[in-house]
């Protein structure tokens, strides 16, 4: 509406340039009447896209000046008719301008009403006929309308737009917690059932060990996906990402245990980079920890921008001095250097026979 009533503004601009420079090149006050229209609108328009809107205080201005002081400056004294049509003009978009940028149906009206007044006696004062005045009167009514139309128009389809967009939404967010269930139950099917069959027809022996470690994983993992539907289903994509390394990490033998607390929908590369630096973090566990458990916190701060995510990967195992030892290839290039690339952070603060605590943020 910004641009729509802003050409219809300079089409009446245009014509007074016509009307000044070829008709009334000697006369001082068209010149100044034209310059002030000219930086009127400018500064109108100009503050309205700025700010995406028209404000109150413009829009006023504009049509106290453009619409109301400009027609009766340029008809003083013996202007005529024809010299004083062009300014004239700008009374029609005035009028579209205050029935975009005024809210209340009862300030348009009288804005309106008052552009014609103040017009029908400018022309008067000129002696122009009746017709003259009335198709002028005629283009402030009719552009009001049109523009408040207009305005009603987009508003409704974009409040229509809106609600599709949030029906697409909560369909696709269906979907995700959908395809997330049945991931789970394709898990649980592969994993907790085969043990619990494997159990039951005697092919496994539960007190072995390797039974008992495969049992102490899927109730970890059992645990973990209780919690998620207690908390009204993390977002699936980051969710799922994260609890995917959390369960690669057991599968190599480590028991983790793992809290997801408010997990935000971050973008898909900001949750593929934070599972992988949690995977290598876990990996690191593994390697150099000395210690065959792990803890995982994941937790969202929705009140914060960007709905901050903070994963920490904790440990009690051997520890190391953070100043003396020489980075390898995991935390230099694994964590640090893929949360960065994402727009994250990772923090690493261990001590010899302190563990080790690493903390995964995104963003930064």
């Amino acid at each position: 509406m910004i641009l729509a009533t802003g050409l219809y503004r300079a089409s009446h601009l245009a014509a007074g340039v016509v009307a000044v420079t070829q008709h009334q090149r000697g006369r001082p006050l068209a010149w100044v009447a034209l310059g002030v229209a000219l930086a009127g609108s400018v500064a109108v328009f100009g503050t309205a896209r700025a700010r995406g809107w028209f404000g109150t205080g413009p829009a006023v201005a504009d049509v106290v000046v453009v619409g109301g002081v400009l027609p009766f400056a340029v008809g003083a004294g013996d202007a005529t008719t024809a010299e004083v049509a062009w300014v004239m003009m700008l009374g029609g978009s005035a009028s579209a301008v205050a029935a975009v940028a005024f809210t209340r149906w009862a300030a348009v009206v009288g804005v309106v009403a008052g552009l014609c007044l103040v017009h029908a006696v400018g022309y008067r004062l000129t002696g122009a006929e009746v017709g003259v005045v009335a198709g002028n009167l005629n283009s402030i009514v009719s552009s009001a309308v049109l523009a408040a139309v207009f305005w009603w128009y987009l508003r409704r389809q974009g409040s229509l737009l809106d609600a599709a967009t949030a029906r697409v939404l909560t369909a696709e967010a269906r979907r995700a917690r959908l395809a997330e269930r049945i991931a789970h139950h394709r898990a649980l099917h592969d994993t907790v059932l085969a043990t619990l069959t494997a159990i039951a027809s005697g092919r496994a022996e539960p007190g072995a060990e390797p039974v008992r470690e495969r049992c102490a994983r899927e109730a970890a993992y059992l645990r973990r996906l209780v919690q998620q539907q207690t908390d009204g289903d993390p977002a699936p994509g980051t969710a799922a990402a994260l609890e995917g390394a959390v369960r690669s990490a057991e599968s190599l033998g480590l028991r983790v245990g793992a809290q997801y607390h408010a997990v935000p929908e971050i973008p898909a590369h900001a949750a593929s980079a934070l599972a992988d630096a949690t995977t290598e973090a876990l990996n690191n566990v593994l390697r150099h920890s000395g210690t065959s458990h792990a803890y995982v916190t994941v937790t969202g701060r929705p009140e914060g921008e960007g709905l901050p995510l903070v994963v920490t990967v904790v440990d009690r195992g051997a520890g190391f001095d953070p100043e003396a030892e020489v980075k390898g290839f995991g935390l230099r290039c694994s964590v640090h250097a893929r949360m960065r690339e994402a727009g994250g952070a990772a923090d690493v603060d261990s001590a010899p026979g302190e563990g080790t605590r690493v903390e995964l943020r995104w963003p930064a």
